[in-house]
């Protein structure tokens, strides 16, 4: 049931975009609307929230429980485990926007600072550190840890549903748990569409830039399906083949070329920039968590920290259920550290790194990095790299690292939604991935039809709406189980009955 009424939900709105793409793009935007001007809010208040509870949670009494018996201990080793999470949860994201996200912010701060200035570039650094930092992998966090715990601790089924069973009882066997089931499957099948969609354009801008292949639908539909095929090809090998194999190897790419960009970039600069940026974006974690713009009536905050927390909590049931996959045998404090800490650090050094060169070649060497933006987005990182040394080969290796990202994504998202529509089995056929895999290229492909990367980010701030609710019920019921399991494991003593 959960199968055929998602992947009908989806249908319509394939053929929806098909008949009338305007149409799409129009009420899909008036939706955006709603959502942002009326709950802007609840997003920011929902994702800190989600930020506290992990980190309050790992230094708990809760800290030490393993996900699975006792005995368990971690299937994989923590540098494949870094590697999946890392190609898993944003590495598309981080390639697309590394500089094209800074530069957007040095063109039109924040804040209203003045566009185009030192301070600009500050407030660039540290708006693209809270937007790919610990706010998006703690909402990762809760949901992998939810699904980890009661899929191996309490041995119930690995769906979203099945996190209910302290709140439910059995009424997630029913049509609340296959609702909740269902509104998983369709944001996560718009949150990976609106990133597949993002790597089609990178790649469309990497092709441009090396071989001037045009860079409009018909080579974007062209890029799909190809990169379709590859990834429907890793998905038939399994999750200890593939999708391991694919992330040691995406994670060595990354490395590499943050590497080679870190030393043949302005390396003093790149630390200064890290260190500064860091220590800033620390001290203004909280401000930033909470500030909208009631006063100013700006678009800022909407059109870019909303869209980001949305699109993470799009994403969340798909790299949530994959990150609990592959983390049985882990403590909940080793758990949350390793989801919450690493990849953010990670993420750091890359802005730090790429955003950090853009802006040193923008602001003292005349790079034309803005211009490239403003012209075309996707150019941003290529524009960059062929100022270094050996540029074109950079740009070459970036093309063919953001291509194994979207195979890698992909995926692992036919893995995830297999098992969201197939009762939560480890291991879903090759069918149902395949038939997955096919709908979200033909989601990205409509959805890059309808409206470009602005009707990518629309689909995924509406898809995300309904969900970041049932995160927030996820939260409460994870913490009932774990006070629960405590209280059975120490009783509380009675005092002795002394008598009259």
């Amino acid at each position: 049931m959960v199968f055929k009424v998602a992947i009908s939900i989806v249908l319509l709105f394939v053929l929806w975009g098909l008949v009338s793409p305007s149409g799409l793009a129009e009420s899909s935007g008036n939706l955006l609307s709603i959502i942002t001007e009326k709950f802007g809010w609840f997003y920011l208040l929902s994702t800190f929230s989600f930020l506290v509870f992990s980190i309050v949670l790992a230094f708990s009494k809760y800290g030490s429980i393993r996900l699975g018996a006792d005995t368990d201990r971690p299937q994989y080793t923590n540098r494949s485990w870094f590697a999946m999470l890392f190609s898993a949860g944003m590495g598309i994201g981080l390639v697309f926007w590394g500089v094209a996200e800074p530069i957007n912010h040095y063109i039109a701060p924040p804040q209203d600072a003045i566009p185009q200035t030192p301070h600009a570039a500050r407030l660039a650094m540290r708006y693209s550190f809270f937007h790919w930092g610990l706010h998006a992998w703690a909402i990762y966090t809760v949901i992998g840890l939810a699904i980890a715990y009661f899929t191996f601790r309490k041995g119930k089924s690995g769906l979203i549903s099945s996190t209910f069973y302290p709140l439910l009882g059995d009424k997630v066997e029913g049509p609340i748990g296959k609702t909740i089931d269902i509104l998983a499957i369709i944001a996560t099948i718009f949150g990976v569409a609106t990133s597949l969609g993002l790597g089609t354009l990178q790649i469309n801008g990497g092709l441009n830039h090396l071989t001037n292949l045009p860079n409009n639908f018909s080579s974007q539909l062209t890029i799909i399906v190809i990169v379709t095929i590859l990834y429907l090809l890793s998905a038939t090998t399994g999750l200890d083949k593939g999708i391991k194999i694919l992330s040691n190897v995406n994670l060595l790419m990354a490395v590499s070329l943050l590497v080679f960009v870190l030393f043949a970039g302005p390396t003093a600069f790149l630390f200064d920039v890290f260190t500064t940026t860091l220590g800033s974006y620390i001290q203004n974690l909280v401000q930033m968590s909470l500030t909208l713009s009631p006063f100013s009536a700006g678009s800022w905050i909407k059109d870019w920290t909303l869209f980001y927390w949305a699109w993470w909590i799009a994403w969340a049931p798909f790299v949530g259920m994959f990150i609990a996959r592959v983390s049985r045998g882990r403590t909940i404090k080793e758990f949350v550290l390793g989801v919450l800490l690493v990849p953010s650090l990670f993420g750091f050094v890359w802005f730090a790194v790429f955003g950090g060169t853009g802006l040193h070649l923008e602001l003292f060497r005349n790079g034309n990095i803005t211009e490239a933006v403003q012209t075309d987005v996707t150019s941003a990182l290529f524009t960059t790299l062929q100022q270094l040394p050996i540029g074109a080969i950079l740009s070459g290796i970036a093309t063919l690292l953001i291509i194994t990202f979207f195979i890698t994504s992909a995926d692992s998202a036919t893995f995830v939604l297999g098992m969201l529509s197939s009762k939560g089995v480890q291991n879903p056929t090759v069918k149902v991935k395949v038939v997955w895999g096919l709908m979200q290229s033909t989601i990205a492909a409509v959805l890059l039809l309808s409206g470009g990367l602005q009707g990518l980010q629309t689909a995924s701030i509406v898809a995300a709406a309904p969900f970041a609710i049932i995160m927030c019920l996820m939260c409460y019921s994870l913490y009932c189980s774990l006070q629960e399991e405590l209280e059975e494991k120490v009783p509380s003593e009675k005092p002795p009955n002394t008598g009259t």
